[in-house]
Parts: C-alpha cells; structure tokens; sequence
C-alpha cells in the first residue's frame, strides 16, 4: 500500500434510531483507484456526505492530505483538495458548457471585477489562462465540440462528463466520483474508464468511486471496499471481492443463494 491520503476512522452517523454508517473504517493510498459498492441503502453516499462536510459524523474522525476534516465546511474541503460529484446531477443548466467550467475556476482564481472590467494586466492574462484550462479540460472529457451549448441541453452521459470537468477544475487531489457512469450506454462507459485512467495519471489523483455498473468496478478499481447496512462486510481485489460469500448475500439477498453463486 502507498503512502494514505485518506482514512475513515470507526465513523459512525446516524438519523434519529436509523444508523447509516456504523463503526466504518476504511484507507484510500496515494495514487490509488479505489472503488465503495454495496445494494441500495448500504451506505456509500452517506459516506461521501461525510467526507465533504455535508454531514457531522456522531462518531470517529476523518483525515485527510495530513489534516484532519472536523468542524471543515464543505468549500473548505474543497479548497484543501478533496473534491466530489454528485450522484444527482449538480450543473447550472441554463450556462453553456465552457461557463460551467469557468465557474468552477472562478470559485478559487477571480480576479476582482473591476480588474476584470478593464482587462489590464495580470488579471486579463488570469482570465485567458482559465479559459485555456477550461477548454482543456471539456477536451479531455470529449466535450470540445460543445461549448457553446447550454449545459441543461447535453444528453445525460455528457451531462456526467462536464461534472467530471468542473471537478477537475477546482484542482483536487482526492477525487470522488458518485456514479460516473450512471446513464451510459456500453461504448461511453468503456470510454470513461479509460479516460479515469488518463486522469489520475496526468492530474496525479488520488480516486475514490461509488458505481453500480460492476463492469466499471471489476475492470477499472484497484481495490474494492464492500458495504451493507453502514458497515463493511469486505475489502480486497475485484477478483476476490466478487466470490466472497457476504457480498454475495448482500446483492442476493440469502445466503443459500450466494453460496450457489459462489460455487
């Protein structure tokens, strides 16, 4: 195992008598494309929630890039490099595509609008430098074509691509995907794997994902953390992960079926 870049220490969080994650302890490397699954309710976007900021775990801690994440906000993580999307779709639908992205930069490198205005100096130089990097980024999500487009107009795949860019754009270190391939077809799924690939290769990411198209998972993570309940119930490699008897009973739901499955 890499250098950790992340770890979950026994959090736990709960809603009233419901518990969404109990006692969880999980590590991410450096460098590492790692991947959560688990069926419906295990835990998994309860678990990003937690790693944003969005929710205060009752018990344990989170670090992260050497710091620890209490009491953080979510832009605070943000800004620190530990950067998400969303399982539902979060654009702003009516900006065009390339607007979407330079929001997203704007939200760390805006000059002042004054600068802006009279498009002096460094900060007209900063605007053409952002604008350059947004361009570069809907390229590498094979989205070039479209920048002009309103970003409410893509097809919903396209739509999960630009989300990517805009994530990308806040510059993360860790970066957390929440169902990037929900709503692709077989051939734009096989493309983004190869594209979160490239990624974590030329930005040097760290990557955690949530998805349930087991085919993205067994042939794109490194290491699979297995969730049911809140809790893990396994961890390990794709290959052994899949055979495991208590995952198998999770998807399946008893485990005279998953010992059948597993056979």
């Amino acid at each position: 195992m890499s250098e950790t870049i992340l770890s979950v220490e026994n959090v736990s969080l709960r809603f009233g008598g419901l518990s969404a994650l109990s006692d969880l302890s999980l590590t991410l490397g450096k460098g590492e494309l790692a991947g959560v699954i688990g069926p419906n309710g295990a835990g998994k976007t309860s678990l990003f929630n937690v790693l944003t900021g969005v929710y205060l775990p009752n018990h344990g801690r989170v670090l992260a890039l050497g710091r620890s994440l209490d009491g953080m906000k979510p832009f605070e993580i943000a800004r620190l490099g530990l950067v998400r999307t969303f399982q539902n779709i979060r654009l702003f639908k009516e900006m065009s595509v390339l607007d979407n992205v330079r929001l997203a930069l704007h939200a760390d490198h805006a000059p002042s609008l004054a600068a802006t205005l009279t498009a002096r100096g460094p900060a007209r130089m900063a605007e053409e430098a952002m604008r350059s990097h947004a361009l570069h980024l809907l390229a590498r999500m094979d989205l070039g074509a479209r920048i002009q487009e309103r970003a409410g107009s893509l097809p919903y795949g396209e739509q999960k691509r630009l989300e990517i860019a805009r994530a990308l754009a806040a510059g993360p270190k860790i970066l957390l995907l929440d169902e990037p391939a929900a709503g692709m077809n077989p051939s734009e799924s096989g493309w983004l794997k190869e594209a979160i690939r490239s990624l974590r290769s030329e930005f040097k990411l760290s990557i955690l994902l949530i998805e349930h198209d087991m085919s993205v998972v067994m042939d794109l993570c490194e290491r699979l953390i297995v969730l049911d309940h809140g809790q893990k119930i396994a961890e390990g490699r794709p290959e052994a992960v899949r055979r495991d008897p208590r995952v198998l009973e999770a998807y399946l739901g008893t485990k005279k079926n998953a010992l059948r499955a597993a056979s």
